[in-house]
């Protein structure tokens, strides 16, 4: 089977890329792969830079040469109003063989919002949509909004995943929450504008002293922007529980952070959210997780069962949650042993390829 797969691929490595090139690894062991990569270096959104321009004009061009001759056409598209745009125009060149193409909506706030609108770009994506191949999606969230375009036969619900070496075992959780000093949180995500970083750390500051000793808060992720960046580390220099541990972790040094982090922390109400596979490899890794009730998140979280929900851009419903976890720190382990074998029977890659295998076997 030939097969062109358009999406963003490492580097940078976010859940996007990271899902796509999990998607590339599965194929590429039986079948005939071309790839189109849609990565751009920027973590602002749109067309805002001579440089993002020459990457969109290079993803077209090879878009165009690629554009003959394929079984199956991999598309992870975009949610916002650019990156529509751009798709939009992908569809068009395509448009022949328009019942080859599998979307992937990694996300889906955004394209719930296109889909259900009104005026060219509704219209427009709901006329194509309604023509291609199938669409896969993280959740139930996104089954129902793109059931409403397509027919339901043709979508499919795939979860996302945690990475094989990030498992931990049984001795590794209890090692990591026997005698605990000071509860770890972790944020390991983009720090850009609603993700929920700067809340965190304002709940942090929020808290009495009492309460900061017995935690620290460590923030590994990339700035949208310098000024972010310089304005962030300004706010948290003079509180000793909160760390900024650089732009990027993988491999062995985030499994190992992840170890040592009792708490997963990620309190968003990004527009673009999906499905965080941060979340899931809190769980894979034995952490209990603090999150909102945002886009596909319910539906592989539960409030008091998975961790601890909190309300979007709320600093105090933050902090009311971190004081929560210090108050019933002994209680944390339970949930770690639960959230990682929720991942074993649901989130290994190994279950994500095969299903992504199974959806392609279907347009053999």
């Amino acid at each position: 089977m030939k097969v062109l797969l358009i999406a963003p691929l490492p580097q940078p490595v976010n859940g996007q890329s990271k899902a796509s090139k999990m998607v590339l690894d599965s194929l590429a062991k039986d079948d005939v792969v071309a790839t189109v990569n849609l990565s751009k270096e920027s973590l602002k959104n749109g067309f805002n830079s001579l440089g993002r321009f020459r990457e969109i004009f290079k993803a077209f061009s090879n878009v165009w040469k690629n554009r003959k001759g394929n079984d199956v056409i991999y598309f992870s598209i975009a949610e916002s109003f650019a990156g529509n745009l751009r798709d939009l125009l992908i569809y068009l060149i395509f448009f022949s063989s328009r019942n080859k193409i599998i979307i992937h909506m990694l996300g889906g706030v955004g394209m719930t919002k296109i889909l259900n609108g009104k005026g060219p770009l509704n219209y427009l994506n709901r006329y194509i949509i309604s023509k291609i191949g199938g669409v896969i999606v993280e959740g139930e969230v996104n089954f129902i909004t793109f059931s409403k375009v397509i027919s339901k036969e043709k979508i499919h619900i795939i979860p996302n995943f945690a990475d094989d070496f990030l498992f931990v075992n049984d001795e590794e959780i209890s090692q990591k929450f026997s005698n605990i000093n000071s509860i770890q949180i972790l944020y390991l995500s983009n720090l850009i504008p609603g993700k929920g970083y700067d809340e965190l750390a304002s709940a942090y500051i929020e808290l009495s002293d009492k309460y900061k000793e017995n935690i620290v808060i460590n923030f590994v992720g990339g700035f949208e922007s310098l000024q972010s960046e310089k304005d962030f580390l300004s706010k948290i220099e003079t509180h000793k529980g909160l760390n900024y541990l650089g732009k990027f972790i993988d491999g062995s040094k985030k499994r190992e952070l992840y170890c040592k982090s009792h708490v997963f922390c990620l309190p968003t109400y990004y527009p673009f959210e999906g499905q965080p596979i941060s979340i899931l490899e809190a769980y894979a890794t034995g952490c209990a997780v603090i999150t909102s009730n945002h886009s596909g998140i319910p539906y592989v979280f539960s409030d008091q069962i998975n961790g601890f929900g909190v309300e979007k851009r709320s600093v105090s419903s933050l902090r009311k949650a971190i004081e929560n976890v210090i108050n019933h720190k002994d209680e944390l382990i339970d949930i770690a042993f639960n959230n990682r074998n929720e991942a074993l029977k649901k989130y290994r890659t190994s279950i994500y390829q095969d299903k992504i295998r199974e959806v392609f076997e279907t347009y053999r």
